[in-house]
């Protein structure tokens, strides 16, 4: 009975955190939305992105918030779907490459890079919905989701010498 119990309790301790992070991405994205969507962005809450190096449970959590801060997008018809596939690969994969990394500066790093590079989901959209040429959009994104991802990981960094993701 008390090996039941504390299944739920720790069940009930999962679906929280999830909660909490996909609720701080909509509300990050959503505050800052001026910035968040468009051609020329910079989406702070993409910081969240760099939990998934600490816990698998964060794929689901900022897939989820991604996907319901798109709703809030001018685009988001495309962006819905778009986005949140493209998100949910992208965070498996960055499990994927950094899971044998032990260096976490480095893991940062490389979620960075793999996140910008990805910007081509975004640049395509927008060439599709606004005809916009692909290369200087996903330039613009690119950079964007770069500064993004540069202030996350430097915040993740500090937070995580407080925090302990990985519980």
């Amino acid at each position: 009975m008390q090996k039941a119990v504390s299944h739920a309790q720790t069940n009930v301790q999962e679906t929280t955190k999830m909660a909490v992070v996909a609720s701080l991405y909509v509300a990050v994205t959503v505050m800052l939305s001026v910035i968040s969507f468009g051609a020329v962005q910079l989406r702070l809450s993409e910081m969240f992105n760099y939990l998934v190096l600490f816990h698998k449970r964060y794929i689901v959590a900022v897939t989820l918030g991604v996907v319901i801060a798109n709703f809030f997008s001018p685009m988001w018809w495309i962006d819905v779907p778009v986005g949140g596939i493209a998100t949910f690969v992208v965070l498996i994969i960055c499990r994927l490459v950094t899971r044998n990394i032990d260096n976490i500066v480095w893991k940062l790093v490389i979620t960075g890079i793999i996140f910008t590079i990805s910007m081509f989901t975004v640049a395509t959209q927008l060439m599709i919905v606004f005809d916009l040429p692909f290369w200087q959009t996903y330039g613009i994104v690119a950079v964007g989701e770069a500064l993004s991802m540069l202030v996350g990981g430097v915040t993740m960094y500090l937070v995580h010498k407080k925090i302990d993701f990985t519980k």
